[in-house]
């Protein structure tokens, strides 16, 4: 097989994928350690300003998989309430999507330890699809009428428990079903919902290591149901490596380096076991976290979620 053949191929794949799956909003790895991306409510839950960036390139070696970079800021407000911000950059063959929201939380202490945190988030996306590239240039009339740029409300909520040792959280990103680009039917039609489901728990096995297993189930109403399980093990409160299984979909390794007590770079590496693993090399995503804790906090062990 030729390297045009398998272009080609990779391509049909790739969009063959976009088009099962493109109401879905942009996966993540290490969604783990920033739920404030599927979930309102986590927002400003850390107790001190938080910066995070991640870029993901998905499938690599296959012409127009999917890129994604994500940049999020929360940060406690007060003393119950929570405010983030969130941009996110999703291209996937010819399409383009740009989200900018806001977030919010509320937070009420049922006790010392256990909290219930409600949220809400509002914004847009920038949608655009360019039927110039790729398989699909202007091979069909239906193709000629590119997308651009154009402008789709969103608004969603979430509620999140959570305690000193695990947490537990459902959210829906965007109520909004109204006009919306879909890539099965090439026409206007509505977007789907999506039901996030998140949770985790940290074990102190030792004094130097902890144990953190946890799981993102995504529902899309009329796409199969994703579900993600990882389990992170953190030593010397400094050093985390683990797996992570997306249910017939990708196998990855995990890995964090707490570079000082501010900042944190993590990585993955998703190994595809379906047919596509053919055709592409796995998924690389990167990650960086800084926080701006009091030094009374950074004394403390650092929170594993």
């Amino acid at each position: 097989m030729n390297l045009k053949t398998k272009s080609i191929i990779g391509l049909f794949l790739t969009m063959t994928a976009y088009l099962g799956y493109a109401q879905q909003d942009p996966q993540f790895t290490n969604y783990m350690y920033n739920p404030m991306s599927v979930n309102s409510a986590y927002t400003g839950s850390r107790g001190h300003l938080t910066v995070f960036g991640l870029h993901r390139t998905q499938w690599v070696g296959i012409d127009g998989a999917p890129t994604t970079q994500s940049f999020s800021i929360d940060s406690p407000v007060g003393k119950n309430v929570g405010l983030g911000f969130s941009v996110v950059n999703d291209r996937l063959g010819p399409s383009d999507e740009f989200y900018i929201d806001a977030n919010f939380s509320y937070t009420l202490n049922i006790s010392d330890t256990k909290k219930l945190s409600f949220g809400v988030k509002g914004g847009g996306r920038l949608f655009s699809v360019d039927w110039t590239k790729g398989l699909f240039r202007r091979q069909d009339a239906t193709f000629q009428q590119s997308i651009n740029n154009r402008f789709l409300p969103t608004i969603g909520v979430g509620v999140y428990y959570h305690t000193g040792k695990s947490y537990l959280g459902l959210s829906v990103p965007n109520f909004f079903t109204d006009e919306h680009y879909d890539d099965v039917q090439e026409s206007v039609a509505a977007e789907r919902l999506h039901f996030f489901l998140i949770g985790g728990t940290v074990f102190d096995l030792n004094q130097r290591i902890k144990f953190k297993p946890a799981f993102l189930v995504k529902h899309v109403v009329g796409a199969p149901l994703i579900f993600d399980l990882s389990a992170n093990f953190m030593f010397n409160d400094n050093f985390r490596l683990g797996a992570a299984y997306r249910w017939d979909d990708s196998v990855s390794g995990l890995a964090g380096l707490q570079i000082t007590p501010k900042l944190l770079v993590g990585y993955s590496y998703d190994f595809t076991t379906t047919e596509l693993r053919k055709y592409n090399s796995g998924t690389h995503e990167i990650f960086l976290r800084f926080e701006l804790r009091s030094k009374e906090k950074q004394l403390k062990s650092p929170r594993f979620f």
